[in-house]
């Protein structure tokens, strides 16, 4: 009986003791869950992303990982389909409990995603450029935002080519509050609307459309159009001989469709961008050739792939100077002013405010045979819109995305 009770005890012992180790193991790395689309129709967007994330990761292990740690990615393939997003959301928060979650591409997915990750203490990047607005502790975003984009874009589309303008969105969130940020910073121009059309995702075919913009007669087009579906007006316009000067916050830099399409279909295209392939600078030189070494094969180094590497060093840099993977600890580094990063485009910065990234913002053109030109360097611009209209993470946790025209205080 001493004996069966001696081993009985030896045997909890180790039960216990391997218990005791379990969790030290499970912390020997940190586990970062990515989500994106490198399947369907948003696909040539989201392959970059992965790339970019994968690259930065392997660089960051190779040179001793987060605090000591090696980063884990584990990356899930939503294939733009929210519930997806939802369903993966909830397996790398509660089966893989993963440290940080990243990704999603359209806003759709991000607010698929956001009152789930919110029940959670898991800090959430969001790495795309977007509409803006979205007030939540929980998120970081890293992408561009209409004070940097449309405030510097559309000034300038109205002052070289007009004040009437013809809009082609898609149909969702991204689209349709982009759209009310078209009107907005147009309203103080004297700008005027001659036509808005919202366009399903998958949408191929814009004959109709186009007939619309020969009879409305604009001054230039604002598009902001998404996906490889919708990217198909750009040759029918061209078959058609539309030939109107474009503006856009997310063309040439996220989906490259001057890569894509054959000459001039992109003609006369401008945009706004942080990033795009043709920087040319010693820091942006470095990182393309690390780039092209991992992923020879790359038809363009995209805005979204550049965000995605760079969030993965922001992400590092926060860690170890908060010297926790823990969001209350993130974010007293975060409100400090000093979360940064040396990134290609230069050193940017989170506003403690809004967890909204600045970013070096330069107005570029495409031209008939497809090379793109600088117009203005903007220098380094700050997120300001939601301080200004009240968002406070400092203070208070609104968990809630604002538009021009649903402000803090309205009913």
């Amino acid at each position: 009986m001493k004996f069966r009770t001696s081993t009985c005890t030896m045997g909890c012992l180790l039960a216990l003791a391997m218990l005791s180790t379990a969790p030290a193991r499970a912390a020997e790395t940190i586990k970062i869950g990515l989500m994106e689309d490198v399947s369907g129709d948003l696909a040539v967007l989201g392959l970059p992303k992965l790339h970019g994330s994968q690259l930065a990761v392997e660089e960051i292990n190779k040179a001793g990982g987060i605090l000591g740690r090696q980063i884990e990615l584990i990356h899930l393939d939503p294939q733009g389909d929210n519930a997806r997003y939802q369903e993966f959301t909830r397996r790398l928060l509660n089966r893989d409990k993963v440290d940080v979650l990243i990704g999603g591409i359209t806003s759709a997915a991000r607010e698929a995603v956001r009152p789930i990750v919110n029940r959670t203490q898991t800090p959430y990047f969001y790495t795309n450029q977007y509409e803006g607005g979205v007030c939540d502790a929980n998120m970081i975003s890293t992408g561009a935002v209409p004070e940097q984009q449309f405030s510097t874009l559309i000034p300038y589309m109205v002052e070289k080519f007009g004040k009437k303008v013809y809009v082609i969105a898609a149909d969702y969130n991204f689209g349709q509050i982009s759209a009310e940020w078209n009107r907005s910073v147009l309203k103080d121009l004297g700008g005027q609307v001659v036509g808005e059309e919202f366009i399903p995702l998958g949408v191929s075919q814009f004959a109709q459309t186009i007939q619309n913009i020969q009879k409305a007669k604009p001054d230039w087009l604002l598009m902001v159009n998404v996906g490889a579906a919708q990217d198909s007006f750009f040759e029918q316009a061209q078959a058609a001989k539309l030939n109107l000067p474009m503006g856009s916050s997310i063309k040439v830099m996220l989906g490259f469709e001057h890569k894509r399409f054959a000459p001039p279909a992109l003609n006369r295209m401008h945009a706004a961008a942080n990033w795009f392939e043709e920087i040319a600078s010693p820091e942006a030189d470095a990182f393309k050739k690390k780039w092209r070494a991992k992923f020879p094969s790359e038809p363009y180094i995209n805005d979204m792939g550049y965000n995605a590497y760079v969030t993965m060093y922001l992400y590092k840099n926060i860690v170890e100077t908060a010297k926790s993977t823990k969001l209350a600890d993130m974010r007293k580094v975060i409100a400090t002013g000093n979360a940064c990063v040396d990134a290609p485009e230069g050193k940017i910065c989170v506003d403690p405010k809004s967890q909204h990234m600045s970013h070096r913002m330069r107005l570029i053109d495409v031209d008939e045979k497809h090379a793109v030109k600088v117009l203005k360097d903007y220098g380094t611009l700050q997120p300001y819109w939601l301080a200004k209209i009240g968002c406070d993470l400092t203070k208070k946790n609104d968990r809630k995305q604002y538009t021009p025209s649903d402000l803090p205080g309205k009913t």
